[in-house]
């Protein structure tokens, strides 16, 4: 069968309700047709030029972010910038770009539940449920448990691997033991005080504020700050497996595909030497 833009939108929906989405954000398909026709998918958490590139070199006709390639309404589409240049590109190329962002975020087995079910938590659950009316287990963040709690250094170890971070920034004392912790994945300072009441031993999120830092400190209360990235990008695997039970449950003959060109947009720069990892 053909799979149309209309049928992964409606797919997505299924799996992760875009009427969850924040009503400040843009998400469903934002360049391109819904009749525009599906062979191969390419996957990545920001739309980038570089993205673009990736998707024309390996025969992409869809591109999925979960970062919106459009986010406030554009006063115009002036092709000498980089926006206008992807935005540009993407149409040369009939490739349609779709946005699947706060919805994600908010949806059972979204975001913050990977971000969580990596570090090894369990009896995982929202740290700020969705309004009455959705389904149980949407939310905002996610706070869970280890059976026994493990050191610091073991929690350490784990996050690490799981960010793909030389290094963590951290405020606020680091407990010796780990019993719970909460979890949101992407920009979560505003939610500090919800983890803090909720008992977690440590939120790990990313974009901490400044005075969030200071609050923590005052506190005793550890905040690590895993950046934006690192806290988001085992989405991209989660949607892949989304879309890869969709399309079998289907029987959709499409490409999924994850981007392997994308990095974080920050390097660390050593002490004593220009060397960037």
């Amino acid at each position: 069968m053909t799979v149309r833009i209309r049928d992964i939108i409606a797919g997505i929906d299924r799996e992760s309700p875009f009427d969850l989405a924040e009503n400040w954000d843009n998400v469903g398909l934002l360049v391109g047709s819904p009749e525009h026709e599906v062979r191969k998918i390419l996957l990545g958490l920001d739309p980038t030029t570089t993205l673009v590139d990736e998707a024309i070199a390996r025969g992409a006709d869809t591109i999925i972010t979960h970062h919106p390639v459009i986010f406030k309404p554009l006063p115009r589409i002036d092709t000498s910038t980089p926006e206008g240049s992807l935005l540009q590109k993407a149409l040369t190329h009939q490739i349609a770009i779709i946005a699947c962002h706060t919805n994600l975020d908010s949806s059972k087995n979204g975001v913050s539940d990977i971000l969580a079910s990596e570090l090894g938590l369990t009896e995982i659950a929202p740290l700020i449920p969705t309004t009455p009316g959705n389904e149980a287990g949407t939310g905002i963040g996610r706070v869970g448990c280890y059976a026994e709690p493990i050191a610091i250094r073991e929690f350490v170890d784990r996050a690490l691997n799981v960010l793909g971070l030389p290094v963590l920034q951290v405020a606020g004392p680091l407990p010796e033991m780990v019993g719970k912790v909460a979890v949101c994945g992407g920009s979560g300072s505003d939610l500090a005080e919800t983890a803090y009441a909720s008992g977690a031993d440590i939120y790990l999120t990313a974009e901490v504020k400044h005075n969030i830092a200071r609050w923590a400190e005052e506190r005793d209360f550890c905040i690590i700050d895993g950046s934006h990235y690192g806290t988001e990008q085992p989405a991209i695997r989660l949607l892949a497996e989304k879309l890869s039970t969709i399309a079998a449950q289907s029987s959709w003959k499409i490409e999924i595909l994850q981007t392997v060109d994308e990095k974080s947009p920050f390097v660390w720069l050593h002490q004593n030497s220009l060397t960037q990892e």
